[in-house]
């Protein structure tokens, strides 16, 4: 063994590095190694709405996964006052480490059904078994090649990313999966495929710059901001009512739009997917009674249903 590997080994002892993908659920944060210390706070930028939002996020983070409901109840009720810019935080670049009980992808899936259980979002772990991702760059790096064509389309397409890896198993680091997943949403596959070449990879590089410069270390870490540049951070996964109050902290005389839900399908005019949780948070009802009122759905035949071990996924038919 080289003099240099040796050396990188001990630096990795000596830090108590915490291996990325060992999401800890007490916590409710995907920690990425130790860097450089925090250089810069965010930078104030001047829009049509008056709260910013900088989240650094990853495609695999199971932990942004997990707050996903929350995420897309403050959308619905405070969309009105946020922008939200998706920033990726590179949570995977290789395996070329070995610490906090992973050091092989097949580590992964066990704790990808616990992590499942812990935030009740569905995951099949088994993708680190039957095709496991070496890396989450390829998918961070199209999700900002993406950002060229669309950045709406862009949030659908990381979401449909999401979808692909946790409940199909795909390994998503794959062109055929990445380009179905772009298709999906209305995206330029063409384009895209040579976006990801050069522009999307600068993207992504930036965005790993500017996280290393406010002191990014883990995900889902959220910036928000006004135009005064008043600021609060929301780190890790966190119930509703702190992501509310971060709005209302910058922007104090933010009002809450309340959801509107006719019917138990309207909520899908919104979002053409989601889990009993995410409906659960939505409806403000038990995921015990979003669960029955989604079944109801399933079987008028105005929904469909992809269940895994852990859960299940409804879709518009």
């Amino acid at each position: 063994m080289s003099k240099d590997v040796n050396d990188k080994q001990k630096k990795i002892m000596n830090q108590e590095i915490k291996n990325p993908l060992l999401c800890d659920p007490a916590s409710g944060v995907c920690e990425i190694p130790a860097g450089d210390e925090k250089t810069e706070s965010v930078k104030a930028v001047a829009g049509q709405k008056p709260v910013k939002i900088l989240y650094y996020t990853d495609p695999i983070c199971s932990t942004c996964w997990g707050i996903e409901p929350q995420l897309r109840k403050l959308k619905l009720e405070y969309g009105k006052y946020i922008d939200i810019e998706y920033r990726m935080g590179g949570l995977l670049p290789d395996w070329s480490y070995n610490s906090g009980g992973i050091s092989k992808p097949s580590d992964v899936s066990y704790h990808w059904d616990e992590v499942s259980l812990h935030y009740d979002m569905p995951i099949d772990g088994d993708v680190w078994l039957e095709d496991p991702l070496d890396s989450s760059y390829p998918p961070s790096i199209a999700v900002k090649a993406a950002e060229l064509q669309d950045k709406e389309k862009a949030v659908a397409f990381l979401r449909k990313l999401r979808e692909f890896v946790f409940l199909e198993k795909k390994n998503i680091t794959r062109w055929e999966h990445i380009q179905k997943a772009a298709a999906a949403v209305g995206l330029d596959t063409f384009q895209l495929k040579e976006d990801v070449k050069e522009k999307g990879k600068q993207l992504f590089e930036e965005d790993l710059s500017y996280g290393r410069s406010l002191g990014v270390r883990g995900f889902p870490t959220m910036f928000f901001s006004d135009a005064d540049n008043n600021q609060c951070m929301v780190y890790g996964f966190k119930p509703y009512e702190i992501f509310e109050g971060a709005v209302q902290k910058v922007f104090p005389t933010a009002k809450k739009q309340q959801i509107v839900i006719d019917s138990p399908f309207s909520l899908f005019t919104h979002y053409p997917t989601l889990t009993p949780k995410e409906y659960a948070v939505l409806a403000e009802v038990s995921v015990e009674e979003s669960t029955l009122q989604l079944e109801k759905l399933v079987q008028e035949g105005k929904l469909e249903k992809h269940a895994i071990k852990t859960g299940s996924l409804y879709k518009v038919k």
